[in-house]
């Protein structure tokens, strides 16, 4: 099993469109072929940092569901970032 962390940080004054695009990613993630869950939380002192833990078969299921994933929705959602997101793979 693969364990997948992303990191993200909101722009200024977007901190809870970026919750709501995030936590709108999870029907989609947690459908894709290969996911077994997918968790985000919001920084305890920091409520524009966000972190997502998700849990995955292998990181080609993953990197699958990266591209799968609709380019437009995904462009829409480009301002709410302020910064570019990180991310790495960890073993379970």
């Amino acid at each position: 099993m693969i364990v997948r962390i992303g990191e993200f940080q909101a722009a200024e004054g977007k901190s809870e469109e970026l919750y709501l695009f995030l936590q709108s990613l999870s029907s989609y993630i947690i459908q894709s072929k290969g996911c077994v869950s997918y968790d985000l939380l919001r920084k305890q002192d920091s409520p524009e940092s966000f972190a997502v833990i998700e849990r995955w078969l292998s990181v080609e299921a993953h990197q699958a569901s990266v591209d799968n994933f609709p380019k437009d929705q995904m462009q829409a959602a480009m301002p709410l970032f302020g910064g570019v997101p990180k991310g790495n793979y960890y073993l379970s």
